[in-house]
């Protein structure tokens, strides 16, 4: 990637970047910065045996940021035409100057300039250059598949979706950085029908990779991950509720810790004192063999950024090392104000939204022990391998749960699938009640977005992990 590929594909001009920033910080302002996109976005989807739909856009535009002070002043432009960018940067000084000049500390940002770039995305065959009806075969071969493996499936919807996000960052430090992000998606979704009871199973991967990810062995992979686990499906029933141990199957359970613990460790929460970790830092919240990590850093990884949306490069950051809470997830803005240098976590949905902190990749390292010894130390509880509909209070730390698919444990052992039951807990409270973590992180690769003003590609992940007590909303 060449910087003049990128002023090209923006038709703008170095000394035009500069006038920008001085026409946005012509009234006050500590702080100006740019962000072009040029997105081109793919879909295709197949329902009964046909493609029904597919689609084709394009997202191109800039947003301009200004902050002064504690004020943000943000606008954007679906053009690059110097008037309209103008135009834009004095609406977004206006917005952060308000009508009363604001006294506050001003930003300090240091320079980044001089950051090894990362390489992350991985691309053989570039979306560009394929024939998107070409893959219309794939998805009737994982259709064609799913119903081979079971003939209870009665509807079967396929998705694949391809984006490409040319990116361009300058900031009022002249700092210019720019990435070529590539993103595939393929979701499959089945419904099976047994003696007049309905089952439904979603799979999905999600990769910054090209177009050579689309292979046979990828349909087969999804195929086999919607069909596995029906039978249980089928037989699975809600079970007594109350307080017990629970067993957080590795991979998906990851989204709990991602809900009810990685977004009160997002700076922002806590420079307003909205979560219930800012006041935290550097103090004990789990046991001495646990620790959380945000990772920018995966090749490959849906979460994955070379830079993140401010310009700042992507790199790994530890949250909670070996049970002390050593540092939230910064922006520039959070950083600033903590006096700390940026996570690389400032993150937006397009061009239309301001940089926020966001996750990218959040999981917890493996430990230890062996997954079935942890099962075996259980008495009667819960296994949990599959959440949805997640609701987490950041005040207070609690959240609850919705269970897809999971198992009792009864002396030790694995017995009746459960279904129908909700799990409720605190997550400060889950985490200091953390007894034993399994030696099997697993990172789930699935079509994870975070909604949080705005949407964020994210993954997520965790090993086997055994909580000491959980309410389980179940039968009475």
């Amino acid at each position: 990637m060449s910087k003049d590929r990128f002023l090209d594909i923006f038709k703008v001009t170095e000394p035009e970047l500069d006038k920008i920033i001085s026409a946005a910080l012509a009234e006050g302002g500590d702080w100006c910065d740019l962000y072009f996109e040029y997105t081109t976005y793919n879909g295709l989807l197949l329902r009964d045996s046909e493609v029904t739909s597919g689609e084709f856009h394009i997202d191109f535009g800039v947003g301009i940021r200004v902050l002064s002070g504690e004020k943000t002043g943000y606008a954007y432009s679906e053009s690059t035409g110097m008037a309209d960018m103008l135009q834009a940067a004095r609406a977004a000084s206006m917005i952060s100057l308000g009508n009363i000049k604001d006294t506050a500390a001003g930003h300090e940002f240091r320079n980044r300039n001089g950051s090894t770039p990362l390489d992350l995305y991985p691309s053989g065959i570039a979306w560009k250059d394929v024939r998107h009806g070409d893959f219309v075969p794939f998805l009737k071969k994982i259709e064609s598949l799913v119903k081979a493996k079971d003939s209870r499936a009665i509807k079967i919807v396929a998705k694949l979706s391809d984006s490409q996000s040319e990116v361009m960052m300058y900031n009022s430090l002249g700092e210019l950085t720019y990435d070529s992000r590539p993103m595939v998606s393929v979701t499959v979704s089945a419904i099976f029908s047994k003696d007049g009871q309905n089952e439904s199973k979603t799979a999905s991967r999600s990769f910054r990779t090209g177009a050579e990810f689309i292979t046979d062995a990828l349909a087969e992979e999804l195929a086999s991950e919607v069909t596995k686990g029906i039978d249980a499906r089928f037989d699975a029933r809600r079970p007594k509720g109350g307080k017990m141990p629970v067993v957080m199957g590795a991979g998906a359970s990851g989204i709990l810790l991602h809900e009810a613990m990685g977004h009160a460790f997002e700076a922002d929460f806590n420079r307003k004192g909205q979560s219930i970790f800012s006041d935290k830092m550097g103090k004990k919240v789990c046991p001495d063999n646990i620790s959380i990590v945000d990772d920018g850093t995966i090749a490959a990884n849906r979460g994955a950024c070379n830079f993140d949306d401010e310009g700042v490069p992507g790199q790994k950051t530890y949250m909670v090392s070996d049970g002390i809470l050593t540092s939230y997830l910064h922006d520039r803005i959070s950083a600033g104000y903590y006096g700390v240098s940026p996570t690389g976590n400032g993150r937006r949905e397009s061009f239309r939204y301001n940089p926020i902190p966001r996750m990218r990749a959040t999981y917890m390292e493996s430990g230890d022990a062996r997954p079935e010894d942890i099962i075996s130390e259980v008495r009667n509880g819960i296994y949990v391998d599959e959440f949805s509909n997640g609701q987490v209070k950041i005040g207070e730390g609690d959240f609850t749960f919705y269970v897809k698919s999971g198992y009792l444990i009864e002396n030790g052992r694995l017995t009746s699938p459960v279904k129908d039951i909700n799990i409720i807990g605190n997550g400060p409270q889950a985490l200091s009640d953390i007894l034993a973590v399994g030696n099997d992180l697993r990172i789930d690769n699935g079509t994870w977005t975070c909604g949080k003003e705005q949407s964020a590609p994210v993954s997520c992940g965790i090993p086997t992990v055994l909580v000491k007590s959980l309410v389980v909303g179940g039968e009475r």
